[in-house]
């Protein structure tokens, strides 16, 4: 990719505001973040390394027995929130009955932000993600029971 285009990029994102940028050309791609430096590569696919699931309150983090049910994964990247606003009551707790549909949390994606709903009707048994954490597509953010 030519140094004029990702010069370009860069300040494009610089501008915008946006966290991160990742553009595919032909076998080369791209990540621009703006916490850290760009990355190019050729045939590898671009990984971000993410902190590991929080622990859940009242557990500990020796404790090799995870909750039962089924996990709810992120349907795409972005920052997890729980609730609709910074002083907003949670969409969901931990012991709370859910229905299919209902919203259990919002994810921002470039700066659009998607309620994402619970696929199946149950209790939650665990939040796996700090609200503004960043989640990569498929990261598990809840147990449903």
């Amino acid at each position: 990719m030519d140094l004029r285009k990702l010069k370009k990029l860069i300040d494009l994102v610089e501008e915008s505001g946006i966290a991160e940028l990742e553009i595919t050309e032909g076998e080369e791609k791209v990540r621009i973040n703006r916490g850290g430096p760009a990355t190019v590569t050729s045939t590898a696919p671009v990984v971000a390394a993410l902190p590991p699931p929080a622990v859940v309150p009242g557990s500990s983090a020796s404790e090799p027995a995870a909750p039962e049910g089924q996990v709810l994964k992120s349907p795409m990247v972005g920052t997890f929130y729980r609730a609709a606003s910074p002083g907003a009551k949670p969409f969901v707790e931990v012991g709370q009955t859910v229905s299919k549909g209902e919203t259990v949390c919002i994810i921002e994606a470039m700066k659009l932000l998607n309620e994402i709903e619970a696929d199946r009707a149950g209790t939650i048994k665990a939040v796996l993600v700090e609200n503004g954490q960043p989640v990569e597509y498929g990261h598990p953010l809840m147990i449903i029971g």
